[in-house]
């Protein structure tokens, strides 16, 4: 067979095991791993040297937000810049949430999305679905899954942006995604405690006293244990299948530790946010930038989230990246409930958590591979074309340096952001060279790719490890 690449000598590392072999991609495909592949090849194959380094399947972020109109901005990463991110990264795959606004209809928001990342996107993409009114679109579902999005989300807070899902919905639609092979995906904070604790500290005198800091004050931990507890009930009354976006608490691990073990089917992720950040640095002069929904947590919160996904009941780490810049950022003016709600983190999401992770001894590089990359394949539907490192798989992979590091700087970057959560620090992991579907992508740190080059991709059979 004629190889297009070759990808010599490199540790293919999947979620189970290393192997040192070569690696030869054709086409779009993975079509070769072996020894000495060069050998049985003419002149023109593409060599890649990845003599001590890792060889990783491309990473898969199936949680961010790019181009999204929200707190009365625009997110400033859209499938331009995000995915060119993504890519220097290390991740070839990333799925964005389509969100209808006003009257629109399902189908209506996913023809806007397809519309945001056509002939933008540089990797590969796919759409979850916001449910924003169940009544009105619950009749949608069934078409929407034949169509190749069978994730849908609802909010649990959010009503003054007209996202807000009650729990007859959130029941209804378990009922319903159950019977459609779907899967529910839940933003879990208690709003109407939350809403009381916001309004009782929105005075002067508690936003001169403690500024960004509110943004604490006003979300403890039980405001986001308390909806992950109710979604879980739905879940087990349903025998439904529920995913927790962004979890940030470790109560919300012992939550669903204990409800995987009763039987229930839920799943849940983190983000490296919550697994390297505290939210002591609300108290600083920048720290109106760090807020998101929900917000960095305590150092206890950390630690348990990271035994979690050492564990198993945390399965995936994503970003939840919705980008802001300064400027978009100071529009709170001093009011802690202005804050556009998000931060940068595709092109992160990796080394921070092989850093912090495989390097500090929380994780094997194999649980690496899992959390980033298989495991939010498999959950998504789309396993085994994206996530593996196969015959017969798409050649979306990254090669990384196991020791060396880059110190993050903006400046540098490809996120459309004039700041980072982690500006100065050094972490290993980002991608020396990386391709999707074949096309490389990254080349000794250098993005090479292409608009355009990204493909919608329909999936199927979601929510199993």
């Amino acid at each position: 067979m004629k190889l297009d690449t070759i990808i010599q000598h490199g540790q293919l590392v999947s979620s189970n095991d290393i192997i040192e072999a070569d690696l030869g991609i054709s086409g779009e495909k993975i079509v070769a791993i072996g020894q000495d592949l060069a050998a049985t090849q003419a002149n023109g194959v593409k060599i890649v040297d990845a003599r001590g380094r890792y060889l990783i399947p491309g990473g898969v972020d199936v949680h961010v937000h790019l181009d999204l109109p929200f707190c009365g901005t625009v997110s400033s990463d859209d499938f331009d810049s995000g995915t060119r991110a993504a890519a220097c990264g290390g991740v070839t795959t990333v799925i964005d949430f389509a969100i209808p606004y006003g009257e629109q209809t399902l189908q209506q928001a996913v023809d806007n999305w397809h519309a945001k990342a056509r002939d933008k996107a540089c990797v590969d993409y796919s759409f979850h679905l916001a449910i924003t009114n169940w009544s009105r679109q619950a009749p949608e579902i069934k078409k929407m899954v034949e169509q190749g999005i069978p994730t849908f989300k609802q909010f649990m807070i959010y009503e003054s942006e007209g996202w807000q899902s009650d729990d007859a919905a959130m029941f209804s639609a378990l009922e319903t995604l159950k019977e459609l092979g779907g899967m529910l995906m839940v933003h879990a904070e208690s709003s109407r405690v939350l809403d009381l604790l916001i309004a009782r500290h929105h005075t002067p005198e508690e936003m001169s006293k403690h500024g960004a800091y509110l943004h604490t004050i006003t979300r403890p931990c039980f405001v986001e244990a308390e909806a992950i507890e109710r979604a879980i009930r739905w879940t087990r009354e349903t025998q439904g299948r529920l995913y927790v976006v962004h979890m940030s608490t470790g109560e919300g691990a012992d939550l669903v530790r204990q409800a995987q073990g009763d039987g229930v089917h839920v799943l849940a992720e983190t983000c490296p946010q919550y697994l390297v950040l505290d939210d002591s640095l609300f108290a600083g002069k920048d720290g109106h930038l760090y807020a998101t929904c929900p917000q960095i947590k305590k150092r206890h919160d950390q630690e348990r989230l990271w035994a979690g996904l050492k564990s198993g009941e945390v399965c995936v780490v994503s970003t939840d990246t919705c980008t802001f810049t300064r400027e978009q950022k100071a529009m709170w003016e001093g009011d802690f409930t202005k804050i556009p709600m998000g931060m940068p983190g595709i092109e992160t999401l990796l080394p921070v958590v092989y850093t912090h992770g495989v390097l500090e001894g929380r994780l094997t590089v194999n649980q690496f591979v899992a959390k980033c990359c298989t495991n939010p394949a498999k959950v998504m539907g789309l396993f085994p074309r994206k996530g593996a490192l196969a015959v017969g798989s798409d050649a979306d992979l990254a090669v990384i340096h196991p020791t060396d590091k880059r110190e993050v700087d903006c400046r540098k970057m490809q996120t459309n952001c004039d700041w980072s959560p982690y500006q100065g620090w050094s972490l290993a992991g980002f991608a020396e060279h990386a391709f999707c579907r074949g096309r490389q992508v990254v080349e000794n740190h250098n993005f090479v790719g292409k608009n355009g080059h990204g493909q919608f991709i329909a999936r199927a059979n979601v929510g199993f490890l």
